[in-house]
């Protein structure tokens, strides 16, 4: 695998299971927003690589990237101690299929993730075209506990800090999270799943258009139920209705 030597610029833990990150961006280094790409250490003096999906916009100078730790992971273990200054391991060829041009046009675009499944979501919603593509982008983040909301100030200010996106956000963006663990937590308490079965979060595949990134479950049921509704599988030569990362789910 071709891969290249890049510099930890700034680190964020949002808890002791999570944690984002920021490297160098190298001059060639080209992707569309949505994709992914392996990243990774020397470890006992061999590359260990793991696939993530950028969470940076694909102007930035930089690219940042969203984990979980596994406290025994081979990686993630390894990877939570970096700090700025470091440097880690990245391929060379992004890749992924969700990307706008997987999509056929529609009004409503629906960003639906679990964990660390919204990484992709901070690229999109910073892409300027997506803007241009839907009259609303929803964000839907389902995480067990409050904590593991990362990025919720930046999705609760519709992006309001953002160089190219903040007036679009503040008229189209919609955040939408869940916290189905938390007894103290006042919102949504229910998983996606069990929202779009009951009606209370209504799709149309006429009008809406839906991504999913996140957990493996998460993505096979919902992905039934999408078909289930009429919605079809889309991939950049032959867009549907919804999009998912089978390069993740198997």
């Amino acid at each position: 695998m071709a891969f290249s030597t890049v510099k930890v610029l700034t680190t964020h833990h949002w808890n002791k299971g999570l944690f984002s990150f920021s490297v160098s961006r190298p001059a060639s280094f080209r992707f569309v927003s949505g994709q992914f790409v392996m990243i990774g250490l020397m470890v006992n003096g061999k590359p260990l690589m793991r696939a993530y999906s950028m969470a940076s916009p694909f102007w930035d100078e930089s690219l940042e990237f969203l984990s979980i730790i596994v406290p025994d992971g081979p990686l993630t273990s390894q990877l939570c101690k970096i700090q700025p200054g470091d440097e880690i391991l990245l391929g060379a060829k992004p890749t992924g299929t969700l990307t706008l041009d997987a999509l056929l046009p529609g009004k409503r675009l629906h960003l639906i993730g679990t964990g660390t499944g919204l990484a992709p979501w901070m690229s999109i919603i910073r892409d300027p075209e997506a803007y241009e593509r839907y009259e609303k982008i929803t964000v839907q983040h389902t995480v067990r506990q409050v904590e593991d909301l990362a990025f919720r100030d930046a999705l609760k200010s519709q992006m309001a800090d953002d160089p190219l996106v903040a007036d679009e956000a503040k008229q189209k963006l919609i955040y939408d999270a869940s916290v189905t663990k938390c007894p103290t937590w006042t919102g949504e308490n229910r998983r996606i799943t069990q929202r779009i079965e009951s009606g209370d979060y209504p799709l149309d595949p006429e009008f809406d258009r839906v991504m999913l990134c996140g957990s493996m479950a998460m993505i096979k049921e919902t992905g039934a139920l999408l078909e289930s509704l009429g919605f079809t599988e889309g991939a950049q030569s032959q867009p549907g209705t919804y999009v998912l990362e089978r390069a993740f789910v198997g």
